[in-house]
């Protein structure tokens, strides 16, 4: 069954989930999918606030952004009714994880110690793919055993990632 939202919408009435209203966890498209959005609006968790993906240059400097109040077709990158409603999805943590990963790193300084930090714990993984963050939980976990890293960051990257390492 291809991963589309007419496909959810038959698998949600094969399982009978009116009548049975279980909570769901899914990746971060079954999420969009499961909320009628479309599936290019998965890089980030937009269905959780209003952030405009278009805006590049306030993305890391506009740090509240309005939460998501509604999912009306046609409105905000709601393309189709949402299939559940938002609060009957449990979020992954693991894509969660990665993706506060993601945003980590790329909003450090790339001539840092820290940034170098990282480089040097990951030698495996290309540049490319250092700057734009993408990781797996192994490369995170060898970082966040790493008492170097904490002491290369910056203070509010520091406590960017004391606070990370709690999750």
């Amino acid at each position: 069954m291809k991963e589309i939202y007419e496909g959810m919408k038959l698998l949600l009435g094969k399982i009978k989930y009116d009548k049975f209203k279980w909570k769901l966890c899914g990746d971060l498209k079954a999420v969009a999918l499961l909320l009628g959005m479309h599936l290019w609006y998965t890089k980030y968790c937009h269905f959780l606030c209003e952030w405009e993906s278009w805006d590049k240059k306030n993305h890391y400097v506009n740090k509240l952004w309005p939460k998501r109040t509604s999912l009306i077709p046609g409105e905000k990158n709601v393309i189709n009714p949402p299939l559940v409603l938002p609060e009957e999805i449990y979020l992954p943590p693991l894509h969660i994880k990665l993706g506060l990963m993601k945003n980590f790193v790329k909003g450090m300084d790339k001539t840092g110690r820290g940034f170098k930090n990282v480089k040097s714990k990951c030698r495996n993984v290309s540049d490319a793919k250092i700057k734009e963050g993408i990781f797996i939980g192994a490369q995170i976990r060898e970082l966040m055993q790493g008492k170097q890293f904490d002491e290369d960051l910056n203070e509010s990257k520091r406590n960017e990632w004391l606070s990370f390492n709690r999750i």
